[in-house]
């Protein structure tokens, strides 16, 4: 079996970490009134920066490097999503929907890449995916353990007046 579906999967996910990157960031910066989601999405960002090194280490492995073209379209996208939820009046609501939708596009993604490392014997890139999987299931939860906080508290701010709900 070649790699060749392997090394096309991880310049997706490496696309996909800078995505999440530029999405994530974008919506950090206009939380602060919501700290501890603000905090949790800015470690996510750090974790999300060293996945996207973890990748290139693996294509690296495999004679590979990343995809500019992926990683640009990606970004693009990104920088569309964020611009669209700037608009959002209820921005914080949406923004956590949408990015614990992303979270497990993540988890079933490095799911199907932990197999196909594992079925072409690249037990190293499995193990590098196995952690990262690891740090997307962690956000994951922490993002469905929070968004009735989230929810409710943007409900009270939108209630009174003289507060912004949107962030």
């Amino acid at each position: 079996m070649d790699s060749k579906h392997l090394v096309d999967w991880l310049r997706d996910a490496h696309a996909m970490e800078k995505q999440a990157e530029k999405m994530l960031s974008s919506q950090a910066e206009r939380l602060e009134n919501y700290p501890e989601l603000q905090r949790r999405i800015e470690e996510h960002i750090e974790e999300t920066r060293h996945q996207a090194e973890k990748l290139e280490h693996c294509l690296s492995l495999l004679g590979a490097d990343v995809s500019t073209f992926k990683d640009l379209g990606a970004q693009l996208t990104a920088f569309g999503q964020a611009v669209g939820g700037m608009m959002a009046e209820d921005e914080v609501v949406k923004g956590g929907i949408a990015c614990y939708s992303f979270e497990n596009f993540e988890i079933a993604s490095y799911k199907a890449l932990i197999k196909a490392a594992e079925i072409l014997s690249q037990p190293e890139v499995a193990q590098i995916c196995k952690e990262i999987l690891q740090e997307e299931i962690a956000m994951a939860d922490w993002l469905s353990n929070n968004l009735d906080d989230t929810t409710q508290r943007y409900l009270e701010r939108d209630e009174d007046d003289d507060l912004r709900a949107k962030t």
